[in-house]
């Protein structure tokens, strides 16, 4: 299974249209992160980009902003440990309640909180954490172990890297850098089988 991430600093091109290309590939889901616009700048952003989901019958991913998944009628959301902590008895609305974790610890609560997936991450050397240590292989394979649900892996995954996150038991992966900057979008979903 496959999500990809957005991150329109990354985008050469069209930011809508690349989005449109990438669901016209049919991921499991789309996850729009954009982490430094306003409140209001996301909504519109999200409005748009659901739209593109909605014409493609791929799932949008909200992150962190319950509100705006409230009033789009979202049932999918993306939370940090630090969010599904805080919004725990406000999660009954939605389908989908996923949650970054960066430990063992952290997977097995969020399981206990009520998470449907986690992102676990990042595994690989990536430049979007430059000078960050990847948590590696090792780490994935005991958070797949450690919980019952699914576990997508984060953080410089590439198509020859696909088999070895496989053999940890996780269930997909995240593609935000080449998923924003490949020449066919509509196209990776094909490379990233597992």
């Amino acid at each position: 299974m496959l999500i990809f991430v957005t991150n329109r600093k990354l985008c050469k091109d069209d930011f809508l249209n690349r989005i449109h290309q990438l669901a016209k590939g049919k991921p499991h889901a789309i996850m729009l992160r954009e982490k430094d616009i306003s409140l209001k700048e996301y909504e519109e952003l999200a409005i748009k980009i659901n739209h593109i989901c909605e014409v493609h019958q791929v799932p949008l991913i909200i992150n962190q902003i319950i509100s705006v998944a409230a009033k789009l009628k979202q049932r999918n959301i993306h939370l940090s440990m630090e969010n599904l902590r805080k919004y725990k008895y406000d999660l009954l609305p939605f389908l989908q309640i996923g949650a970054s974790v960066h430990s063992v610890d952290e997977a097995i609560e969020a399981q206990d909180l009520g998470a449907s997936y986690l992102i676990a991450g990042h595994i690989f050397s990536t430049d979007c954490k430059k000078g960050v240590p990847p948590r590696g292989l090792p780490f994935l394979k005991e958070v797949c172990d450690s919980v019952s649900i699914p576990v997508f892996a984060i953080g410089g995954i590439t198509t020859d890297k696909l088999k070895d996150v496989a053999m940890t038991g996780a269930k997909g992966v995240c593609i935000m850098s080449e998923a924003m900057t490949c020449l066919n979008p509509e196209e990776l979903v094909n490379h990233f089988h597992m």
